[in-house]
This record gives C-alpha cells, sequence and structure tokens, in this order.
C-alpha cells in the first residue's frame, strides 16, 4: 500500500495528516513512477561542504541531564557563544499532528513530539550564552494563541521563560500573525517544484534560527531530523488546504502531498515539471526546497525516547523506541545524515532504497551542494558513531 493509499484513507477517518506503514514498516510502491534525478543541476555532491557534527548519550528529558549532554555537543562543535551572543535566536521545535494523542500511554511530547523540558535546556544555554532574545515558533491548526495551546497540553511555560533568563516568547508561525508581510525566500536552484517560499516574517527577522527536532522515520519522506523539521516553516495561510486564509486550521495535504491544489495568487507557484504526483516524489522534493530556501545556523536533533515506524501516533506499526542519543551540528543535512546512520540506515541510499521509500532529501540536497551525506566525509566528535547506532528497522527495499 502507497503512502498516498493510507494518506487517504486516514484523512476520510479524520486522523489528520498521515503517511503509509505496511506489516511494521515503510514501504513503497512506487514503481514505474520513480522520479528522475535533476537533469537541469550539475552534480555537486562531491564538494558539497562538511561540518563537524557531535554525538552525545543522553538518557534522560531531566533538564539538567539534557542540558549537560546538550553543552557537550555545543562544546564539541566549537561553541555558540559567539553565535548567539546579542542576538534573537529563533528554535523551530516539532509538534507534528492535528491532534495530540498520547502513544503506549505517554504524552506525544513524551514519544513523537519535541519534548518541553529539552525547549527549557536549550533556552537555559542560549541565556547563559548571552542570547538577546529566543523565540519558540511552530506551526499549529487551532484558533488560540499558541501558549494556550501548550498549556493545555501539559507544557510548564514558566519553567521553560525562567530557563530562559525570561528572555523567551512564543509565535505560531501558521499565518502572518503580527508582521505586516510575509518575507519570501528563493531556493538557489530554482526549485525541484517551489522556486520560492512566502514565510512568516519571523523567519527573516531573526538573527539566528535553530531546528530542534525529533530523531523519527517518516511515512513520505522517510527519516525526520533537523532537516524534515523545517517542512513546518511553510504557513498553512498560503499552503495549507484551506489557503489563502489568515485563520487556517488544515494542514498541507491538498498542495504539498498529491499536488492537486495551487498556490493562492501572488505566492510562487510550482516550477514545470513531470514529477509524478504522488506523495513519496513531492514531499522530499519540497523539504529540499524549504531547506534550500532558508536553512537553520544549528541543528539539534533529539533521540532520547521517540519512535521507529513513522512520524507519529497515526502512523501503523510504530514502536515507542530510546536510543538514548543526541546529535548536534551546523550543518543540517549533515547532522541528518549522521541521524540517519545512527538508525542504522544509509543516508546516501538511492531513491526508493528503504528508508526513503520515495526520493531521498539528504540525496538530493547534497546534489544541490547544501551539504555532505556522506557520513566518510564528516568529522564525528564525541560518542563514536559505531557506538550510538540504534537499529530502527531491519533494512529493506522498496
Amino acid at each position: 500500500m502507497s503512502c498516498e493509499m493510507n494518506r487517504r484513507e486516514m484523512l476520510a477517518r479524520g486522523l489528520g495528516t498521515a503517511g503509509a506503514l505496511v506489516a511494521g514498516g515503510l514501504h513503497t510502491a512506487r514503481g514505474a513512477e520513480e522520479a528522475p534525478a535533476s537533469q537541469l543541476q550539475a552534480d555537486k555532491s562531491a564538494e558539497a561542504p562538511s561540518s563537524p557534527v557531535a554525538i552525545e548519550k543522553c538518557d534522560s528529558f531531566d533538564p539538567q541531564v539534557f542540558r549537560k549532554s546538550l553543552d557537550k555537543t555545543f562544546d564539541l562543535i566549537g561553541g555558540i557563544d559567539d553565535m548567539v551572543r546579542g542576538k534573537t535566536v529563533t528554535i523551530k521545535i516539532n509538534l507534528t499532528g492535528m491532534k495530540w494523542d498520547p502513544l503506549g500511554g505517554m504524552p506525544a511530547y513524551e514519544t513523537y513530539q519535541t519534548h518541553p523540558n529539552t525547549v527549557a535546556a536549550l533556552c537555559a544555554s542560549l541565556a547563559d550564552a548571552g542570547a538577546k532574545r529566543m523565540v519558540v515558533v511552530e506551526n499549529l491548526y487551532w484558533d488560540r494563541p499558541m501558549e494556550q495551546t501548550l498549556i493545555d497540553s501539559g507544557w510548564n511555560l514558566n519553567a521553560i521563560k525562567s530557563a530562559g533568563d525570561h528572555k523567551v516568547t512564543f509565535e505560531d508561525t501558521r499565518h502572518r500573525g503580527p508582521f505586516p508581510a510575509y518575507s519570501r525566500f528563493k531556493v538557489p536552484w530554482n526549485g525541484f517544484i517551489y522556486p520560492a517560499f512566502d514565510l512568516n516574517a519571523r523567519f527573516e527577522k531573526t538573527d539566528v534560527l535553530i531546528s530542534l527536532a525529533k530523531l523519527k522515520q517518516h511515512a513520505c519522506a522517510g527519516i525526520t531530523g533537523a532537516v524534515k523539521n523545517f517542512f513546518g516553516i511553510t504557513p498553512c495561510s498560503l499552503y495549507g488546504n484551506d489557503a489563502p486564509n489568515e485563520n487556517p486550521l488544515s494542514h498541507r495535504t491538498r498542495m504539498f502531498h498529491s499536488g492537486n491544489k495551487s498556490v493562492p495568487d501572488g505566492v510562487p507557484a510550482e516550477v514545470d515539471n513531470d514529477l509524478p504526483r504522488t506523495s513519496v516524489v513531492r514531499v522530499p522534493r519540497i523539504v529540499a526546497d524549504i531547506w534550500g530556501a532558508r536553512p537553520a545556523e544549528l541543528n539539534i536533533v533529539e533521540g532520547i525516547r521517540t519512535i521507529s515506524g513513522g512520524e507519529g501516533y497515526w502512523n501503523r506499526g510504530v514502536a515507542i523506541v530510546d536510543p538514548k542519543v543526541l546529535i548536534t551540528g551546523r550543518n543540517g543535512v549533515c547532522v541528518d545524515a549522521v541521524s540517519t546512520a545512527v538508525m542504522g540506515f544509509d543516508p546516501q541510499a538511492a531513491h526508493s532504497q528503504f528508508p526513503f521509500q520515495g526520493d531521498n532529501h539528504l540525496r538530493l540536497l547534497a546534489e544541490m551542494g547544501m551539504g555532505t551525506n556522506d557520513v566518510s566525509r564528516i568529522e564525528i566528535a564525541g560518542v563514536p558513531l559505531k557506538d550510538a547506532v540504534y537499529r530502527f528497522q531491519p533494512g529493506r527495499t522498496g
């Protein structure tokens, strides 16, 4: 069963955005719909930049324990003081899903979403490093303030604000928000699907952008990490099912996953292409386009406790796993290459090779020169890769 088939089934049941898992594992049904590699751009993989990535073990969401491991990773990549001192720092978290149902008897933040304690620890580190302001952002689906949504979900916002020396605010970037206009970010290679994106201006009006991601698989993109986390920076007001709408309450499946909806007037439209209109082709390529348009300056992938087999409770066959690992670096492609290897997968896998049931967005980004996905070219500090590997699922091809 393909990702699209299962997605339609789940949408019909009102379960929000979803992919497909078959027999406990991700599976592809692309066959003759194999998308061609870009024929318009030279492959820059060999000279794609490499940046150090740090791996540390962390066995608890306790904020003090997490901060100790986090600070170790920062030290191993050269520190963050010069990067954030006196700066506005924006933190993109991962609160995937239109419903935040428990999984395995645990709240969403204990399994498939960002844990509030990791936000508190990060804000404490940033405050101590001299950050002027910290803005925690996510694209949500409710007509109420982001802070109220988080409080209702069990987050202790006072603890986070206190940890960040009361310099922490929260913003929902699902729409234009308080800004008079959107900011436009262009894709350097003119895009696989989109040549540019109009985003909430917070992604421009910040000095440092951090991706605080969860280590997971993904039903359409293969893996979730720092890069896939940025799928959520695109405002649903412009790219959602009910766009254009400055009070959006729906996801992006019609436009991004299936290509059955066009962007509103004035928003950069899709480039001409003959790619299959399937989510396993479109989603990875849109992920690559978004990252090309607005990459993060610092990337943190948390895998203390997470899930295998998908990105949320709605995926069939997901299981709670405890890799107890933290991965940090400046280049998101390099960080996700190491994260993929930690999961026991090949970050250089060909398109449609497990876990990438469709296109491998890390391979696409390496070809565009955004960062290497070749782990042998990446300097790994801290825990050796071989000691950090936690195999999420047996390898297989689609």
